[in-house]
């Protein structure tokens, strides 16, 4: 069957399970469509927060412990965490360079630089905000590596930085793209495909689908990444099976990394074969789009800040995609000299 998609250069994956992928994914239908709306405001200079803030919730992997982020203001280019339990460990920058692990049991982007013992755990849904917000240096101070979990995805962080106003920094913002179309494949035959954007253009146009065998179900969102779509993708939840949750909540408490995380029917998304165990948000003509809102904004944007020099704007397509495969992409486009200035 003939394709007007162009998967470039594949970087990593099967030529044949690729094509495959990309029959299943061109049949879903695009539930959510926000393609047409206008990018938000580029940048000549880096931006930092006008003043500090700290948020607060209780811990990811430490239910009965109340973790806080102190955000502050810093001239540092880049994004930071800082572990102020660890005097003689410096702070880790937010790149693919100091991605540790994606997480086995529980999956989750690791930072680590230094010491085997300073990291921080589950950054995906923090530096999100790196990649969809206009802060481009920013230092994030935690007494563990172990951050808070929020009801709403991010949206406690997405509030207290819109609160706290902006100050320039010194330098130019870069905007980067990629040279050329290139592909990766994801596990379970999926695929995410990034393509260059337009000469002077400083845009990151999403099209972002879900394919599980559960109540999720198929979904399809596209968007122009703005303050209308980050802000609305900020609040979607994690999602997990009820399997997952049961084996966490039973076999789990075996192992030190799971039996005492703090997920409940609050702060995930539990779906059943059949149907939702809690309530999901994110409704759109009868239907929810939370799980696909949460990969696109808090998982694949997520992955966009690893790529440390500046912004990144493009065309992505993303079919089932996943942390370990983010990672790896992101990996691949410095390990092929990928990147260029717009």
């Amino acid at each position: 069957m003939a394709r007007d998609f162009d998967f470039g250069r594949i970087l990593d994956g099967n030529n044949d399970a690729l094509e495959r992928s990309y029959q299943r994914f061109s049949g879903l239908p695009v539930d959510q469509d926000w393609s047409n709306d206008s990018a938000g405001p580029s940048h000549d200079h880096p931006l930092t927060i006008a003043n500090p803030v700290a948020v607060s919730a209780p811990g990811t992997f430490a239910k009965d412990e109340i973790r806080t982020l102190k955000l502050e203001p810093t001239d540092k280019p880049g994004w930071w965490f800082d572990r102020e339990d660890l005097p003689d460990s410096g702070p880790i920058k937010v790149s693919v360079r100091n991605v540790w692990t994606t997480g086995k049991v529980v999956s989750n982007i690791v930072l680590r630089s230094g010491s085997a013992h300073n990291y921080a755990r589950l950054v995906e849904h923090i530096i999100a905000l790196k990649a969809g917000m206009d802060v481009d240096n920013l230092m994030i101070r935690m007494k563990s590596g172990d951050p808070p979990l929020f009801n709403a995805g991010s949206e406690d962080l997405v509030t207290a930085l819109k609160k706290v106003g902006r100050a320039e920094c010194p330098g130019e913002v870069k905007y980067l793209t990629v040279k050329e179309t290139v592909t990766i494949g994801t596990p379970h035959e999926g695929f995410t495909t990034i393509s260059p954007c337009q000469s002077g253009d400083r845009t990151l146009r999403v099209d972002c689908a879900r394919d599980f065998p559960n109540a999720i179900g198929q979904q399809r969102i596209c968007f122009v990444l703005n303050d209308r779509s980050f802000d609305h993708g900020s609040t979607a939840r994690t999602n997990a099976t009820w399997r997952q949750m049961m084996l966490i909540r039973t076999f789990g408490k075996i192992f030190a990394d799971v039996r005492n995380i703090g997920y409940n029917k609050r702060n995930i998304l539990v779906a059943g074969k059949w149907g939702y165990v809690n309530e999901p948000t994110h409704q759109f003509e009868g239907k929810s789009l939370e799980a696909a809102w949460h990969r696109a904004i808090l998982d694949l944007v997520a992955a966009l800040a690893l790529i440390e020099e500046g912004r990144f704007v493009g065309n992505i397509t993303d079919f089932k995609g996943n942390h370990f495969a983010d990672v790896e992409l992101v990996k691949l486009l410095y390990a092929n000299d990928l990147l260029v200035e717009v």
